[in-house]
């Protein structure tokens, strides 16, 4: 039976290679990101009815809020939600709120899409959230005293806090939504999904890395293919490039995860 999968981020690599691969098993697929152009080129190759490009500055608390509510006005349940979205920022840049750039899109729109989507979510048989960052990669962590980086920020920094607070993000999930929708907490690995880095040369070294080091695309995005199909039993899943993480990991602390929901819903409402 056909399902319903909203994609964060598919304009590219790994998001845009979901959004086909679950075309062709004839799902209703919504992709969301900030590129018309790229999103006009994924809608002319897939060529299918059941495609649907939304535009969106996914770093903007007001762009997710507002595509949260087209989601809810045009769709009765949704199956899947698959998150992607991600730049890296090589220098200190807000949002249109005035938050750090790397946080609201990394991870403060998968936090809203995934809370935000619940109704849509637990309206599914077996609803899934697919949260593609770092998880097992214990490198990094919340800058508790500064988590807007407004201070000492570098993009390594602001990339590894985002991808902990999002490993963070699927044991608050998992933990007091309530919800029945499946978490997945996935780390595929240096990939070959292509890089937009500011840097040429840093750009070049990136593609000769990928070309040499890097996975596929077709082999990273074959897990999410299928818990989209078959979501796990489990509450909360960590996969980190095919091995199952621990989840008493550190970086997977219930404590932490806690104080950084709370500090993300009064960052909320103060915005």
């Amino acid at each position: 039976m056909p399902k319903t999968v909203i994609i964060s981020g598919g304009t590219d690599g790994m998001g845009r290679a979901t959004a086909l691969e679950r075309l062709a098993r004839g799902d209703r697929v919504t992709v969301i990101g900030s590129d018309p152009a790229k999103g006009k080129a994924l809608l002319a190759h897939a060529a299918s009815p059941d495609l649907r490009f939304l535009q969106a500055d996914l770093s903007s608390i007001a762009e997710v809020e507002r595509v949260v509510k087209h989601l809810r006005d045009s769709h009765d349940s949704v199956d899947a939600l698959a998150l992607f979205a991600n730049r890296v920022s090589p220098r200190r840049r807000e949002s249109v709120e005035g938050l750090e750039f790397t946080f609201s899109l990394y991870y403060l729109s998968r936090y809203l899409l995934s809370h935000r989507l619940i109704p849509l979510l637990d309206a599914a048989p077996a609803p899934v959230i697919i949260n593609v960052a770092g998880v097992g990669n214990t490198a990094g962590g919340i800058v508790w005293e500064d988590p807007q980086l407004t201070r000492r920020y570098g993009q390594i920094r602001a990339q590894l806090q985002a991808g902990r607070a999002n490993d963070l993000l699927g044991v608050a999930f998992a933990g007091s939504t309530g919800s029945k929708a499946r978490y997945v907490l996935y780390h595929p690995g240096f990939t070959r999904s292509g890089t937009s880095h500011q840097n040429p040369l840093v750009r070049a070294s990136l593609k000769l890395l990928a070309r040499l080091f890097a996975r596929p695309v077709p082999d990273a995005v074959r897990p999410i293919v299928g818990w989209i199909d078959q979501p796990p039993s489990a509450p909360l899943s960590a996969i980190d490039r095919g091995r199952e993480v621990d989840l008493s990991l550190k970086t997977l602390n219930p404590a932490d995860a806690a104080r950084l929901a709370t500090y993300t819903e009064n960052l909320l409402q103060s915005t």
